[in-house]
């Protein structure tokens, strides 16, 4: 078994955590999955990539290397669903977004999930934990980033074309406002790009369960919309071009989180 994920230590009270980019999956559960799964459709493609830059800044980079369809590092171990209104899918899924089964028969079952959570997840999570803790015990502070992406149009997640940048704070509770909104400020104002804050995206469990803004551990989750760096039609197409501009917006909008946290 590979790795279940990479960390590089930065300098910068910063740690961009990079969940659904992983593409790892053991060969004994890909033969049990359905054609279209096979496909990892759901991946967020590319975000290592396009966070690449963020070693040379000088941030902490976390990155799963596993597939989505073996855990969820960003749902709760048991599965509670991260909005009251809106169901979402389970820490090990059984369901495309595009409402297609994963598993040709057999989904897993308690034990399965158990065991993922224990060799996957936590891994993950521990790692994740013990970072922004160093952070914040050297720099006072801890800045978490949830970096994501999405397909523009999902119609089994939200109606219609989704803005290009969808920020997620839990509705303020993992990061304040007053340091959210300059964000939005910094990405719509030469009117390129859209962006909207806590709307059909609100952030995850990695976003609520380590935005802490009474501790000084602060936590923003981007979900971006892949049109902005790739061709969706060929949907794991890295557009160069586009993908450069993204990450010097992306690499901007960091250090203005960083200097709005300190202040």
């Amino acid at each position: 078994m590979m790795p279940t994920h990479t960390l590089h230590r930065g300098s910068l009270p910063l740690l961009i955590s990079i969940p659904h980019a992983g593409t790892e999956m053991p060969i004994e559960l890909r033969r049990r999955l359905t054609l279209a799964a096979q496909a990892l459709p759901d991946t967020d493609w590319h975000v290592d990539s396009l966070y690449e830059f963020a070693r040379e800044l000088g941030a902490s980079v976390l990155i799963a290397h596993y597939s989505r369809y073996v855990v969820d590092l960003n749902r709760a171990p048991d599965s509670k669903p991260l909005y009251e209104s809106i169901p979402t899918s389970s820490v090990c899924p059984t369901r495309t977004f595009g409402e297609e089964p994963i598993y040709l028969h057999e989904e897993p079952d308690s034990k399965e999930i158990a065991e993922r959570i224990n060799n996957y997840w936590r891994p993950y999570h521990d790692c994740l934990q013990q970072e922004l803790e160093r952070l914040h015990a050297e720099h006072g502070i801890a800045l978490l980033w949830d970096a994501h992406s999405v397909a523009s149009e999902v119609p089994g997640l939200f109606e219609g074309v989704l803005p290009e940048f969808n920020f997620g704070t839990r509705d303020d509770v993992s990061c304040p406002r007053a340091i959210a909104e300059p964000l939005l400020d910094l990405i719509t104002r030469d009117g390129k790009y859209s962006a909207v804050l806590n709307g059909r995206f609100k952030g995850g469990y990695i976003t609520e369960h380590y935005g802490r803004p009474e501790q000084r551990r602060l936590a923003i989750q981007l979900e971006l919309a892949q049109r902005v760096y790739m061709e969706e039609s060929a949907p794991t197409k890295w557009n160069d071009g586009s993908a450069s501009e993204a990450s010097k917006i992306i690499a901007r909008m960091l250090e203005r989180y960083i200097e709005l946290a300190r202040d």
